[in-house]
């Protein structure tokens, strides 16, 4: 057999590159501004802790409502299209933080770089999977995300920098790097797949079935993981530990070491045993924190937790896009995304329920049950194979 016959699809192309740099300029963008955005409502606006909340939590609201507009756009219209102009969106709203002279208008602002990220966000995680091979969209997909988690661990440092020159310097950093995403995704141009059905290129639902299942999957994944992130620093202090940062370093650190040099592994393993390898990860890690009150418990359930996270956002995503036409993978990535919105905003809400009512041990096992729902989800949703 030739080796043109055995050998793979080419993943690594000039546009793959192209789009994961303005993915990775976008996310640092985003990244600068966790730190800053939080310390300029408490600073300049004299804001208190309900003010500082507020201002946080509406990009969210508004990127989490326009999702499945946005992948519909991104069908229509193009990938392009959706990544250029959610670009410009977040640039120019960020750009005018500095005019925003009170809470009430800095949110203002804030639910407009929601919805700037919200297109952005879709266009670029679908030109993504248009560009990968179908037989390697896992690896893509993980490959993927190592620009939000480089984005994520490098721009709040640089960020917090920027702060000691000013604020101004924060907003127009972030603006400028986000126009750069711009440029680079009007180089990586329109990555749709010729569609010859003209019923297929109309579009179909807002929200398309083949989203559904997938969607419920990574909800019950990433809600565990946000409560783990929002209480593990005050879980480490009650077990005597001084913090919790080399807990967060060691999470991070197993995801990014199994989304990098194990990129392959939801394409090798398949997509549906990999979602049901994750979530049943992630339903012992959260149980065994719970059950077990102690420092070893605690460890390992990270360690078991990051292997779950690692595996699970590229498998369910994959499983997403391998039940979607190619003319309705905007629309399916837009409601799969919202999950991830949706859990960041009940993770740590049920958990602080549930830990008022017991304990935070008690958080903790409210999280494995949904966890838990999750992995019966797809045992019985999933084709197994």
């Amino acid at each position: 057999m030739s080796t043109t016959a055995t050998s793979k699809p080419r993943l690594v192309t000039p546009q793959f590159v192209l789009l994961g740099a303005a993915a990775l300029a976008y996310f640092l963008a985003d990244g600068m501004l966790v730190p800053a955005v939080p310390r300029y409502v408490a600073g300049e606006l004299t804001g208190g802790n309900i003010a500082v909340g507020l201002a946080v939590a509406v990009f969210s609201l508004s990127a989490l409502v326009l999702r499945p507009w946005a992948g519909r756009l991104a069908d229509r219209r193009g990938r392009s299209v959706a990544m250029v102009g959610g670009g410009i969106i977040f640039a120019a709203s960020v750009a005018c933080y500095g005019m925003a002279d009170s809470v009430g208008a800095l949110a203002a602002l804030r639910l407009l770089t929601g919805v700037g990220d919200a297109f952005f966000f879709v266009g670029v995680v679908t030109a993504m999977s248009d560009l990968a091979p179908a037989e390697r969209r896992g690896e893509a997909i993980s490959l993927f995300s190592l620009s939000l988690y480089g984005g994520l661990a490098v721009g709040p440092p640089i960020g917090e920098a920027l702060v000691g020159v000013g604020f101004t310097a924060v907003w127009l950093a972030a603006a400028g790097l986000a126009l750069v995403a711009v440029l680079l995704a009007l180089r990586v141009g329109d990555t749709r797949e010729p569609v010859v059905d003209a019923a297929e290129a109309r579009g179909g639902r807002l929200i398309p079935r083949a989203a559904v299942v997938p969607a419920l999957l990574l909800l019950a994944l990433i809600w565990g993981m946000a409560g783990f992130l929002a209480f593990v620093p005050l879980y480490a202090l009650d077990l005597g530990l001084p913090g919790a940062g080399f807990l967060l370093f060691g999470f991070a650190g197993i995801v990014v070491v199994i989304r990098s040099a194990g990129a392959r592994l939801p394409d090798r393993l398949g997509a549906a045993r990999s979602v049901r390898i994750s979530l049943l990860c992630t339903t012992i890690a959260l149980a065994t924190i719970g059950c077990w009150r102690s420092v070893p418990g605690l460890v390992l359930g990270t360690v078991v937790l990051g292997i779950g996270v690692a595996l699970g956002t590229p498998a369910i995503m994959t499983l997403a896009l391998d039940r979607a036409p190619a003319a309705e993978r905007g629309a399916v990535m837009g409601v799969v995304s919202m999950s991830i919105d949706l859990a960041q905003g009940l993770g740590p809400t049920t958990f602080g329920l549930a830990a008022a009512a017991t304990t935070r041990n008690g958080g903790f096992l409210a999280a494995a049950l949904i966890a838990a729902a999750g992995l019966a989800l797809a045992s019985r949703s999933v084709a197994r194979r």
